[in-house]
């Protein structure tokens, strides 16, 4: 792994790439050699816990067995519930009622849980005590489009804060804010100081992946993060044993690393072959750091070993049909293909005669490229967070800026250019595409797990508020796009994961999330399954026997609705490749 590192230490990419496998794994190694270490999880949907198979939290914490590695998970809504109580504790007994409910509805919506999460993260990077305690901090952080914005919110707010004088729907956030303008100007020197930090660039072996990479390795670069290093994770070993899913593997994996980008070429650069078992627990960590063979035990019960017939997609795309219209949301943690599975649903309901549109939110997917192509019946869209906050602020600056002398319009321009405004943009959005599935099919792609869930969380707020403002006896004519959601005639959720056993868990725990927030997922699909691909490479066997007790789980214990999608030994990328996961068992229509 990483022999030297410079004290900060951010490992960064696509959903998936096993940024959180080589950060603990970095983490583990670095302690076992004297060093004083805290690992930091900056993603809403953390797995560090489960990697390192303790329990961590929102807290430094010590992680067992491990002399000197200590590790926290910044948990956005621990974090935001601490953020809203420092600021409104104090005024408890001093402030009206009516007053004071008025202020922690300011502070309820998915801003406060973002700026008290960056705001946690920023004192860890400045923190004078937390600096001197140890000579490391790994920072294991968010699928990549979630982490540029982390990274870019120091100077953001530092920016808004000098030049500005508050929006009026942050004032509650920025109250907090404004005391902290010191720290975020020497989290921005910190975080360009190549002495101090450094930003490990973690992706797959494939086009995707590496493009992915290169335009956040230049995104970052543009604001001063350019001390680099590309770590290509999960590459298919030489000897491909004769198989021809291995060796297929193996071509795609050369083929994407001799073209990757130009901007990735000059980075230093570490590779790490794919290994046979799952990382996850201290041993494996040791095992895939020192590249040591490791037989991983059972983790994930099931009442069989899973070997019946594994269930297809093109069910799940009849089922679906049959509403003849609908929102059918693609959910599920970074990097488990919710992009991929959304193209092919899209695409073979499109392929059927059906209207529909594909549309997604998240910041990192690239719809046409995985479409590469144009097909009858189908319409891409993006919801483009800078594209939906310029729309948002040219529509109040004409609705609102009306009469105002040139003061009040220059206070207005000051309070949108506000971070926060993006928020309400993004919203609004979201809310059109639930509102277009009342006429025909559109299939959502959305951002990774914990991204998501605040942009829900924002849904759900826009709800209460108003069902809470609504004329007596008239709630009944209310429709909110959280009711649509909350309806499985107008909205189906496909949760996507693959069949390993962290992602599993991952997938569980937010489906307990929609839950609790009313929303009851449709169904799962289960991605790139070795066991439901044909192999007989050791290290790819090795692998499908794992994942059938996975599958098992999900069967037996998670949904009664699910679908397995093999392997693929090419990129499925283009409607034909996108339809072949959707075709009827023995049918090959990729061929």
């Amino acid at each position: 792994m990483f022999e030297t590192l410079p004290k900060f230490a951010f490992f960064t990419g696509k959903g998936g790439v096993g940024k959180t496998s080589l950060a603990c794994a970095t983490a583990l190694g670095l302690a076992e050699r004297g060093r004083r270490v805290l690992l930091i999880s900056t993603d809403p949907a953390s797995n560090v816990g489960q990697v390192l198979e303790t329990g961590i939290g929102n807290r430094v914490t010590r992680v067992p067995g491990v002399e000197g590695l200590d590790a926290i998970e910044i948990d956005p809504e621990d974090a935001a519930a601490q953020y809203r109580e420092r600021i409104v504790g104090p005024m408890r007994g001093t402030v009206p009622a009516d007053q004071l409910k008025g202020i922690e509805e300011q502070l309820s919506g998915a801003c406060t849980t973002e700026i008290a999460a960056f705001d946690e993260f920023t004192a860890l990077l400045t923190d004078r005590e937390v600096i001197d305690r140890y000579d490391h901090l790994i920072f294991d952080t968010a699928p990549t489009g979630h982490t540029i914005r982390l990274l870019k919110l120091p100077g953001a707010w530092t920016g808004f804060l000098e030049a500005g004088r508050g929006d009026a729907s942050c004032l509650g956030p920025l109250s907090g804010l404004e005391k902290q303008r010191g720290r975020y100007a020497e989290a921005v020197a910190r975080l360009a100081d190549a002495s101090e930090t450094l930003l490990v660039l973690v992706a797959r072996p494939q086009r995707s992946a590496l493009a992915e990479v290169a335009r956040t390795a230049r995104e970052l670069a543009t604001i001063g993060i350019a001390n680099q290093h590309l770590a290509i994770n999960g590459t298919m070993p030489a000897d491909t044993a004769g198989d021809p899913l291995a060796a297929s593997l193996r071509r795609r994996d050369e083929a994407a690393l001799e073209g990757m980008p130009e901007q990735l070429r000059s980075l230093p650069r570490s590779e790490h072959p794919l290994r046979a078992f799952n990382l996850v627990g201290l041993a494996a960590l040791r095992a895939f750091a020192t590249g040591a063979d490791f037989d991983e035990p059972d983790r994930l019960v099931a009442e069989d070993d899973g070997a019946a017939p594994l269930p297809a997609l093109n069910a799940l795309v009849d089922a679906i049909e049959a509403g003849g219209k609908g929102l059918v949301m693609v959910m599920g943690k970074g990097g488990v293909g919710k992009t991929t599975i959304a193209a092919a649903v899209a695409s073979e309901l499109a392929a059927r005669g059906n209207e529909v549109l594909l549309t997604t939110t998240d910041p990192a997917a690239h719809l046409t490229e995985t479409l590469g192509g144009e097909l009858v019946n189908l319409s891409v869209s993006r919801i483009d967070p800078a594209a939906e906050t310029a729309r948002y602020r040219e529509h109040v600056l004409a609705s609102k800026g009306k009469g105002l002398d040139d003061q009040g319009r220059a206070m207005l321009e000051e309070d949108l250019r506000s971070p926060c405004t993006e928020e309400i943009a993004v919203f609004q959005a979201f809310s059109r595409v639930i509102r277009e599935s009342s006429r025909h099919f559109v299939v959502l792609d959305t951002a990774p797990t914990g991204h998501t869930l605040l942009l829900l969380d924002a849904t759900g707020s826009y709800h209460r508020d108003i069902v809470r403002h609504a004329a007596p006896g008239g709630q009944g004519r209310v429709v909110t796009p959280m009711m649509r959601l909350q309806d499985p005639e107008q909205t189906k959720i496909l949760i996507v994961t693959l069949p390993e056993t962290t992602p599993v868990l991952e997938a569980s725990g937010l489906q307990e999330d929609l839950r609790r927030a009313g929303i009851e997922p449709w169904g799962w699909v289960i991605n790139a399954s070795l066991a439901a691909a044909r192999t007989s490479h050791p290290i790819l066997v090795r692998r499908a026997d794992a994942e059938r007790p996975r599958i098992a789980t999900v069967r037996d214990r998670l949904s009664r609705r699910f679908a397995v999608v093999p392997l693929q030994a090419d990129e499925p990328v283009g409607t034909g490749k996108l339809r072949a996961l959707c075709a009827p068992p023995g049918i090959d229509r990729a061929a």
